[in-house]
This record gives structure tokens, sequence and C-alpha cells, in this order.
């Protein structure tokens, strides 16, 4: 959402994109919220008032953060990625391709659960 965000070039569109990913993402109880600490939000909630292609820089870093220190590795340690990464191999005969890494399509239907897990 904020990728695309940084691509909005009118201020109209700016406006009411910052305040749709303020209200899934950010807002306390939103229907998608992530995981960041009560300051990055207050000072993001004051940088949509008026905003800019930056206003969701500090929550981004926050969430990829979080996500690099805690999220991804407790992914790798999930059984739904071990038992992925056990179906790749088999299905590559014990080889893996790094072509396949991240692009097996075991792993992209299994976005979803990832996404609800974080």
């Amino acid at each position: 959402a904020c990728e695309d965000y940084k691509k909005t070039r009118t201020p109209a569109k700016l406006a009411s994109k910052a305040k749709k990913i303020y209200s899934d993402f950010i807002a306390t109880d939103a229907p998608k919220e992530v995981n960041i600490d009560f300051h990055t939000k207050e000072v993001t909630k004051k940088n949509i008032v008026q905003p800019t292609l930056s206003c969701f820089d500090l929550a981004q870093r926050k969430v990829h953060m979080l996500m690099e220190k805690d999220s991804y590795p407790r992914f790798l340690k999930s059984e739904l990625y071990k038992d992925l990464l056990k179906q790749t191999q088999v299905e590559n005969h014990g080889y893996r391709r790094r072509s396949q890494s991240f692009t097996s399509t075991g792993l992209l239907q299994t976005q979803a659960e990832f996404t609800a897990w974080l």
C-alpha cells in the first residue's frame, strides 16, 4: 500500500489514499492493523493531516524492522515454512533450484496465511 501511495501524483488522491492506508493499517483496531508503537502511530497520524509522499516512511521502516528481526525469523522456524520446504524439495527430487526459492506456487498460495500470521 505504501509503495503504491508513493506513486500518487495528485494532492486529492494523496489525501484520500493516506486516509485509507491509515484507517486500514495504522489506526487502533484497524482491520489490517500493523504492529507499531504508539509514538510511530501518532507521528503518522500527524503526517496525514497534510500528506506528503513520505508521510508513512517512519511506519514503513518500523514494520520492515520488526519483520526482519522478529516475524521473518519466526516464519523460517514455523511448521508452515518447514512443510512447504519439504514439499518443494520432494517436487524437485531433493534438489533445490535457486530460481524457485521464493517463486514456488506453494509459497505463493501461503501468502494469505502468512499475512494473517503477521
